[in-house]
């Protein structure tokens, strides 16, 4: 199931910096912007409606990777993959509580837990502000207790910060609204979305790029350098955001999702029924596989998404300008990366969790320094590739076996050869190819195939898995590649 790297070579080249010249090169200091349930609904993904100028700005000046797929539709999943590199080993790899599980009680070995304890380990300051990993602030606690002073991740972080503000913990925050209330103080009596007269700074996501400011201003000086994890959590539910980004969307243009019926030909059993949105229990409405919700409040909630989009674009707008004041643009990598996707009505569901296309694609921007010039990657991406990428273009070599194969070379304007993506969740696993998505479920209820056209069905409308059997027989065997045990 692994793929061998062979020994990493800095590509001065690729950041036009004069390295060759120097006897320990310098290395480039590496942002990396996370940002939690956020798809590829932005300006530069070709979403005119969506207010996205700040990633918008970034992307005429990087590499937009346009067909990027997650390995597991969950956050805490997601982000072990990322962290790793590598793709589910047992179903418990398909869990929130996956790192927790796998890293958090480890000792410190070979292996590093993560690539930014790689980084870490050959001279990079690593600093995580909010969520990186799976908990809000990287400790490890439940989410209506005290927080504890154990790390999610023990051996990456040189620092770790958060700023709580009046939700006083991160999970607090996390779910917060703008009075200091969130989901857990409040039973689950609260609704979905909010729109308040505040200040950025009355939600935590403006208090994160605050402190991220801050700690950029502080690392100017530091003779090292640095990896800055920079998590935010809009626009992951509730659909929180100051009024004035309500109100740059009039809310009768916002179109409901192209196809919000159920897909024909498949099982119940590959969707849900929103029970993640329904948890909020003053919402308006419920949604359900049974009926979908009125048109008049699917808008609202799509437009609360995207409120809460244009939300944290405004402050990852603040802390790249933070970056280019003070200079550090000219020797900084700026990521950019959706933890997953979100179903906002497409198939009759609200959330993630599904092994379709709207819950398992998400952005993903890549700028370089002294790029100025736009570049669209349109092959197959997989977050497991971000670690090797990530490793390569800081000089760090590895010998241990990933499943990430390094982006450096599509970044180089070269062709990727490989161009499948495998995501895992809800007993099955799923191929994404440049033409097709074919999924194979473990389970009594059938179908248990799925095979979607996306030259005809770009929505996945329609399964035709039955009338497509070559088609089929001859993906199977590429996606059983992929089935790394999980799986009988």
């Amino acid at each position: 199931m692994y793929k061998k790297f062979k020994k990493i070579v800095f590509l001065s080249s690729i950041l036009g910096l004069c390295f060759s010249c120097q006897t320990t090169p310098e290395r480039p200091n590496i942002l990396f912007i996370a940002v939690d349930d956020l798809r590829p609904d932005l300006g530069c993904y070709g979403n005119s409606l969506v207010q996205s100028p700040n990633l918008d700005r970034l992307a005429q000046k990087s590499t937009l990777f346009t067909h990027h797929f997650v390995t597991v539709p969950t956050c805490g999943a997601s982000r072990q993959s990322l962290l790793t590199g590598i793709r589910p080993l047992t179903k418990a790899y398909l869990r929130n509580d996956i790192i927790e599980k796998v890293l958090a009680n480890k000792a410190e070995g070979d292996i590093p837990e993560s690539f930014i304890h790689q980084l870490k380990r050959n001279g990079y300051y690593t600093v995580g502000i909010g969520k990186i990993s799976h908990s809000a602030d990287g400790l490890l606690y439940g989410y209506t207790a005290t927080p504890s002073t154990k790390k999610e991740l023990p051996h990456s972080w040189s620092e770790l910060l958060f700023d709580a503000g009046k939700w006083k913990t991160g999970w607090n925050a996390f779910f917060g609204y703008a009075n200091g209330e969130n989901r857990q103080s409040l039973n689950k009596q609260v609704r979905p979305y909010e729109a308040a007269a505040v200040s950025d700074t009355s939600y935590v996501d403006g208090l994160t790029a605050q402190l991220a400011i801050k700690k950029l201003q502080a690392l100017k000086t530091v003779r090292q350098p640095f990896f800055m994890g920079v998590g935010f959590f809009k626009p992951h539910l509730p659909f929180t955001a100051p009024q004035k980004y309500w109100d740059l969307y009039d809310r009768a243009e916002i179109p409901v999702a192209p196809h919000s019926q159920l897909p024909e030909n498949v099982s119940l059993k590959s969707l849900h029924p929103s029970n993640e949105f329904n948890q909020y229990a003053l919402g308006e409405e419920k949604a359900s596989l049974d009926a979908a919700v009125s048109e008049a409040y699917a808008k609202k909630i799509r437009h609360a998404y995207f409120a809460a989009v244009s939300y944290v674009d405004a402050q990852i707008g603040l802390v790249l300008d933070a970056l280019k004041a003070l200079d550090l643009d000219k020797n900084t990598i700026v990521v950019v990366w959706g933890d997953h996707g979100w179903h906002l009505g497409d198939q009759q569901v609200w959330g993630k969790h599904t092994l379709f296309e709207n819950a398992l694609k998400s952005p993903l921007i890549i700028h370089l320094p002294g790029a100025t010039t736009p570049r669209s990657i349109t092959s197959i991406t997989e977050t497991v590739d971000l670690y090797p990428t990530l490793l390569e273009l800081a000089n760090v070599n590895f010998s241990h076996p990933i499943d990430g194969a390094s982006l450096v070379p599509q970044l180089q304007g070269k062709k990727n050869t490989d161009e499948v993506a495998y995501s895992y969740y809800n007993n099955g696993i799923s191929l994404r190819t440049q033409r097709y998505r074919l999924t194979k479920y473990w389970r009594e209820e059938s179908p248990t195939l799925e095979l979607y056209d996306h030259e005809t069905d770009p929505f996945e409308t329609r399964n035709i898995a039955q009338e497509q059997a070559e088609i089929v027989a001859q993906l199977l065997p590429l996606l059983e590649k992929g089935n790394t045990g999980i799986y009988p």
